[in-house]
This record gives structure tokens, sequence and C-alpha cells, in this order.
């Protein structure tokens, strides 16, 4: 979700991201680059930045050691999946495995979801067809450190006041406790656990459903499940709504991936799930 300037779609290990509302990033002490030569003198500087937006200096020692990742370049320079038609991506991506393991989870959470539709109208088919495309339930998060992407990325000219603002949202998600530094693992682009939130996404949207007292989009599904549907309210879902295209809930859809055969693809699976 989150658009921008990049687009990104993530289903069985296909990356997948919308940068959503691209936001304010503070003024650059250190020029950005193209290359990992500058990068040595961009991370203090970005340091001090920082720490005048309110991050507290034990938080940004996690920062210590960090290095560009030319892998995330790489991935970043190569995104060409967004040719495909409607039907070959929703093929793709809804199998019948997804759906029956979807179905499943319908059961087994089913009276959290029920509390879900209740407090934010999202129905649980929706929210649990995009927990499948996203991660497959859980399953296929990612494993690369988001704030090495998420540096590298800042730092790298083409989107760097958009991935600076991410970059400051994720540290302050490890400040206020809501993750670890070891469960802040993703994709390539810095989107982080079961449904993919960019980092500004999980400091707007996540919430604690389970209430232990923290947000964990990594390790908790009613965590998830609840983000996934506030992020949709966020973006204009309305209860009773329907959501195929021309519907007044597809717009909400589309907050969440601005392609449109991903949002296709979400509503499609969803009806199969409710099917």
């Amino acid at each position: 979700m989150i658009e921008g300037c990049l687009l990104r779609l993530r289903a069985g290990g296909v990356i997948a991201a919308l940068l959503a509302g691209l936001a304010v990033a503070p003024a650059h002490a250190a020029p950005c680059g193209n290359d990992a030569s500058g990068f040595g003198a961009w991370l203090p500087a970005f340091k001090r930045e920082a720490a005048a937006q309110g991050i507290a200096p034990g938080t940004l020692r996690v920062l210590d050691g960090v290095t560009y990742d030319t892998q995330v370049i790489r991935l970043d320079r190569n995104q060409k999946h967004f040719k495909q038609s409607f039907e070959q991506f929703a093929a793709n991506r809804i199998s019948a495995g997804r759906i029956a393991t979807g179905k499943q989870k319908l059961k087994q959470y089913a009276s959290t979801l029920q509390r879900i539709e209740q407090r934010f109208g999202v129905p649980g088919e929706v929210v649990v067809a995009i927990w499948g495309l996203e991660t497959d339930y859980g399953v296929n998060q990612g494993k690369m450190p988001i704030l090495r992407s998420l540096s590298t990325l800042a730092y790298d000219c083409r989107r760097t006041g958009f991935f600076t603002a991410q970059l400051l949202d994720a540290l302050r998600i490890y400040q206020r406790g809501d993750l670890t530094l070891d469960e802040m693992r993703g994709a390539w682009a810095g989107e982080i656990g079961q449904t993919q939130f960019m980092a500004s996404s999980y400091v707007k949207f996540a919430v604690d459903f389970d209430g232990n007292g923290r947000a964990d989009l990594v390790r908790s599904a009613p965590d998830v499940l609840a983000s996934t549907a506030n992020y949709l309210r966020g973006y204009g879902w309305r209860a009773g709504a329907g959501w195929g295209p021309g519907e007044p809930n597809y717009q909400a859809l589309l907050g969440w991936n601005k392609a449109e055969v991903y949002a296709r693809t979400i509503g499609l699976f969803a009806s199969k799930l409710r099917s």
C-alpha cells in the first residue's frame, strides 16, 4: 500500500506496494547518492536529522553499522510486474490451496473477524483475502532487515523524501516497543508484517487488538487483521457497500494498492472466500 512513486506488488514472494501520500521529510544535511560511495557520510547526517525529529539516542544506535544494500537497489530498479492482465495476475495468485486456507482462517478467527467488522466495517473475507495475497497468511513476510533496506532507499536519490519519512517511522515503531529489532525484517522496500505495511502506515493504522499493549503486525493475527481493516477504513471503506469496480469500496482497495489488477484481485478473492 502507499502511493507516491513506487508501486509495490507482493503476493507469493512478489513484492507489491503502493506508496500512498508522500510524507514530508526533513531537509537533508547530506546529499543523496546513486551508489554506495556517499552512504558513510549520509548516515550520521541522517541520525542528526532523526534526533531533531525526536528519535532517542538509544534508538538511533540500532543504525550503527548499517550498510548500503546493492540488492535493494537492484530490486527497486527491476519492477516488472505491472504489465500482466487482470486475468493473468489473478490466476497466478488465487489458487485452490489459498482459497481453502483462507476459508479455514475465516473459521479459525471467526469471532475476532466479527468484532473487527463491528468496529471497522470491513468484512472478514476482505481482510483474509489481503492476508493471503500479501504473505500467504503470514508465512512469507520477508527476511530482509527493514532498517538496512529503508536506509539504502532513503539515501538513494530516486525517492529519498518518501523513504526518509519511512525510515523515521520505522525507528518510531522500534522506539515505542511494537517490534524488536529482530522482528523488523520484511520485504525489500521495507514492508513489515503479515500484510506488509510500510512503516508510515504502521504508525498511522496499526492497532493493538489482542490487548497485550503493543501493535504487533509480525506475530499477532488479531492485530494484523484489525490493522488491515483500520487501514481500509482510513481510505474510505463504507460498511455494507460493495467492493467491485465502480462500487463504493473499490476506491478503498485502490488505497491499499493503486494497481487495478491487485485491487480487483483482492475483490475477486474475497468473493470466492464468501461463496
